[in-house]
């Protein structure tokens, strides 16, 4: 931070005047216990006022107005250059470097212009730094303290270049929780009586909280930085691309707070071309609530894995949460889209509604049973299945975006509705991004009060003409059936270069399937920018690849896939398993796909 100087600029002191809480000896011993019991009520003033600071700049500049007039004329503040931080006291010389400056009748605390000449750092040596490490206050005659008290005066131009003022001066060491982080010089004009001793325990009261306020302030900035940090590592680094659907996201962090939030937001890609889409947000602001969103998100990411109805994922979580606390609760909203059947099934967990962009521009306010937050425990959640029309978009949101001191949650909705609703009158069929800071302009981001998590999804579908769909009977001439599908498929997507291959790996992976499966298998083609096949069924048994021997008869067909597929897996299912294989598609086969959001 710049240095900051006086609305007058460095200069004259200005002359004391008189009737102030703090006037000399002289005054106290007319005045006696009455000069106590006005000391006493300046000191917890002030000492209020400086704890008002939410800062460093405001702890200093609450300093500079509590001290001046009532206490001195003057106050010069040098901070360590780097302020030190961690248990063990910094190696090497303390250096200092004026940070505040005040003085005057009129107390003003601005920015002085970069690279001023008496801003230069001071290397502080000999008995000052005893004195500075001792914690204790001193006036500006003690012994020894000439040249640096010289050099700390040296932007107050009235003074004499090599003389301190003597007891006009307080220097007031500046010692947080661990260490010392500066001082404070506190100056008296000619036209009042000097400092008395009693006056260095006021000196040492206005120092001491001082220090603590820039010390808390320091501490933090450093949580906030970690805060950053943590909050970056919690929330998703891109969103997927998913044939059949659209995304784009907005965080916001809110205005009044330096501590991290709990709003998360998460697209996870599901077999068979669905996505999950989610949105959360943990009470709370702080260290604690980014550590427990992480894990509920961790939580989701594994429960979408097995791909079970989104009560289901719900359910587990509140599990989780009451699991890490019973302190600990989030809402949460967890929908799966699914583009080939064109179906939306949505749980909420005690969050905000979603709202539906219809394509012909109408927005609707989803009517999904709320349920209990996340943590809660013993209440049962339960899925809406609902049409997802293709050029719809549906926004996933946390309760900052529509909740203010200004309005309550649902006439934020209402907003957020009309909102959206105007943004496709006005530009019809508006990209996400551009939807997205349309929504964010009902905000006020100078005054937000909490995070923001925003999700958007727009319904591309998936045609179909892009799919073949069979189930087949777990029988030992199902492999020749699904070969001989395969084939007409591909054959009328024009896709004969990839015959051989495919129909080989259709094989393998069919047969592994008869092998196990109790009930009819299902088999899927899937024509997108790569061709994707899907064999489904009933066992949850995962295949996995491994080595066969010479004299083995079978343990080769995953080693096929494995070795012609562009990538392939397998994921374990409520209901069973799907293992799948890509392969990339020929240039100019890939079917036409919109453009990104």
């Amino acid at each position: 931070m710049e240095p900051r100087t006086p609305h007058h600029g460095p200069g004259r002191l200005p002359a004391g005047s008189g009737g102030r809480p703090a006037e000399g000896a002289r005054g106290e011993a007319e005045r006696g216990p009455e000069a106590q019991t006005d000391r006493l009520r300046y000191l917890e003033s002030a000492t209020r006022r400086i704890a008002w600071g939410s800062d460093r700049d405001e702890t200093l500049g609450e300093l500079c107005r509590a001290a001046i007039p009532a206490f001195a004329d003057a106050v010069l503040v040098h901070l360590r250059d780097p302020l030190p931080s961690g248990e063990a006291e910094p190696a090497g010389p303390i250096v200092l470097r004026l940070d505040s400056m005040a003085q005057g009748p009129e107390v003003s605390v601005t920015e002085a212009p970069a690279g001023t000449a008496e801003f230069v750092p001071l290397t502080v040596r000999g008995r000052f730094v005893g004195i500075l490490l001792a914690g204790r206050p001193v006036f500006g005659d003690a012994p020894g303290l000439v040249p640096t008290v010289t050099a700390l005066l040296e932007p107050v131009a009235s003074l004499p270049a090599t003389t301190p003022p003597g007891r006009r001066l307080i220097v007031a060491p500046l010692y947080g929780r661990r260490h010392v982080l500066g001082t404070v010089a506190l100056l008296r004009g000619t036209g009042r009586p000097a400092f008395a001793e009693d006056d260095l325990l006021v000196a040492s009261q206005l120092a001491t909280h001082a220090a603590l306020g820039i010390d808390k302030a320091r501490e933090s900035g450093q949580e906030a930085s970690m805060a950053d940090a943590l909050q970056l590592t919690m929330l998703p680094s891109s969103l997927p691309r998913t044939t059949g659907v659209r995304l784009a996201s907005r965080y916001l962090p809110a205005s009044d707070t330096a501590q991290v939030g709990g709003d998360w937001y998460d697209a996870i890609p599901l077999p068979g071309n669905r996505v999950a889409l989610v949105v959360g947000d943990v009470m709370g602001h702080s260290m604690t609530s980014a550590a427990i969103m992480g894990q509920l998100r961790t939580t989701v990411q594994t429960l979408a894995g097995l791909d079970l109805p989104p009560e289901e994922v719900l359910h587990h979580l509140d599990e989780q949460a009451q699991r890490l606390g019973s302190e600990h609760m989030a809402t949460c909203l967890y929908a799966v889209y699914d583009p080939i059947a064109q179906r939306l099934l949505i749980a909420d967990a005690g969050h905000p509604p979603p709202v539906l962009l219809h394509p012909d521009g109408y927005g609707e306010v989803l009517q999904i049973p709320p349920g209990a937050p996340i943590g809660v425990g013993g209440v049962p959640f339960e899925s809406v299945e609902m049409p997802a029309p293709t050029g719809a978009t549906l926004l996933l949101y946390t309760d900052g975006l529509v909740e203010s001191r200004e309005r309550d949650v649902w006439a934020g909705v209402e907003l957020l509705r009309a909102r959206l609703q105007a943004a496709a009158e006005a530009l019809g069929s508006p990209p996400l991004d551009m939807l997205c800071d349309a929504v964010l302009n009902i905000l006020e981001p100078e005054t937000l009060d909490d995070d923001v998590a925003l999700l958007a999804a727009r319904f591309d579908g998936f045609p179909p003409l892009n799919v073949a769909y069979w189930f087949l009977s777990p029988q030992p001439e199902t492999a020749g059936r699904a070969r001989q599908l395969t084939r007409r498929a591909l054959h009328r997507w024009g896709l004969d270069s990839m015959l051989d291959a495919t129909e080989l790996m259709v094989s393998e992976v069919v047969t592994n399937a008869v092998r196990y499966a109790s009930r009819p298998i299902a088999l899927r083609l899937l024509r997108t920018d790569v061709l994707r096949c899907e064999v489904g069924d009933d066992s949850p048994q995962v295949p996995r690849m491994r080595r066969a021997q010479a004299g083995d008869e079978g343990g080769r067909g995953l080693f096929l896939v494995d070795q012609l597929a562009q990538r392939w897996g397998a994921t374990r299912l409520s209901t069973g398993k799907v293992v799948w294989f890509e392969q990339r598609m020929p240039e100019g086969r890939r079917p036409r796909t919109p453009s990104a959001p």
